[in-house]
């Protein structure tokens, strides 16, 4: 057994970390992370519980690190919020698209494109640059 100090778990707490950050309003916008809702225990902030743990199992299947231990921790804390997700039959399916997106998001950026407003934000801050 490898413990809970493995390197393998560490990355797995990484991305799941990493999946709770590509909620952020000028990312995907989730609403675990943007509603004021989003208290311990509600439903949106057991989807985004929901979500960051879909996305870091992708990601632990994606670099090769998705032992039987990592799998059953993952099952174990998604179990965790069962009553949440249970309240919503639709939730499973919602989340698991969301974690496809910030999945591709953390492996692919640039597949991601930029809202508009941030693309002007960008450009106008780029313009500024090149004038001075």
């Amino acid at each position: 057994m490898t413990g809970h100090r493995s390197p393998e778990h560490y990355y797995a707490t990484a991305y799941h970390e990493a999946a709770h950050s590509t909620g952020h309003p000028s990312r995907l916008n989730r609403a675990g992370l943007t509603s004021p809702d989003a208290v311990f225990g509600s439903h949106a902030y057991g989807k985004e519980e929901l979500v960051a743990q879909m996305t870091a199992s992708m990601l632990c299947a994606e670099t090769g690190i998705d032992t039987d231990e990592i799998f059953e921790n993952s099952a174990a804390y998604i179990g965790s919020w069962l009553r949440t997700i249970k309240s919503d039959p639709r939730m499973v399916v919602t989340a698991a698209a969301a974690a496809q997106k910030a999945t591709n998001l953390i492996t692919e950026p640039g597949r991601q494109a930029l809202p508009e407003s941030e693309r002007a934000a960008w450009a106008a801050a780029d313009r500024e640059i090149e004038a001075a």
